[in-house]
């Protein structure tokens, strides 16, 4: 199914250094090969005219605004991932906000979750998303799913601008939302679809 261009966003999810960089705090091992097919991603979505969504985690530097599971990384003498104003949670060198780009700051996996996406979304009258960015069983996967239920038109992972731990991790968690309807093309079939 072809999107509406003007009615599409691309969500660029997490491609922050402390999950893709080799020395990251909470690096996912498959993310940073997959920075190559992001940066594209975003220039064709620009020039088709998308809305670009760049989701972050940015956490308190005291981890009060983390998961209960991961609280313990922001004790004392810990590295603090993502924290507010940090290297960390810069994006990688290559990715780049612009001024007509949107900015979703979220402390849990899903981009939908506590945040304002959903409402910026249909403010601008979009109807269909294409996911990038990292890590698939995690923020990708979560985001896919509340996309699906929130009724999405038509919700796209691009497989090789995504990535998990593991080439099988990602594999499995790919095969499972396409099987809730979701599109998984190549980033060389999206880009000539």
């Amino acid at each position: 199914m072809a999107a509406d261009d003007t009615r599409t966003a691309l969500l660029v999810i997490d491609m922050q250094n402390d999950f893709v960089l080799p020395d990251g705090s909470m690096r996912v091992d498959g993310g940073l090969a997959i920075v190559p097919n992001v940066i594209k991603a975003v220039e064709v979505a620009r020039r088709r005219g998308f809305l670009v969504i760049w989701v972050v985690r940015e956490h308190d530097l005291l981890g009060r605004d983390v998961e209960l599971f991961r609280r313990h990384l922001y004790a004392d003498g810990k590295p603090k991932p993502t924290s507010k104003g940090s290297k960390g949670s810069e994006l990688v060198d290559g990715l780049v906000i612009k001024e007509e780009d949107y900015k979703v700051v979220k402390t849990r996996f899903s981009a939908f979750f506590a945040t304002n996406l959903h409402s910026v979304l249909l403010g601008a009258g979009i109807n269909s998303l294409v996911v990038t960015g990292v890590q698939t069983p995690n923020c990708i996967r979560q985001t896919v799913f509340d996309g699906v239920a929130l009724d999405y038109k038509s919700v796209t992972v691009i497989i090789d601008a995504t990535a998990a731990a593991t080439p099988d991790i990602h594999a499995a968690n790919i095969f499972d939302m396409k099987n809730i309807g979701v599109l998984a093309p190549t980033l060389e079939e999206w880009c000539q679809s």
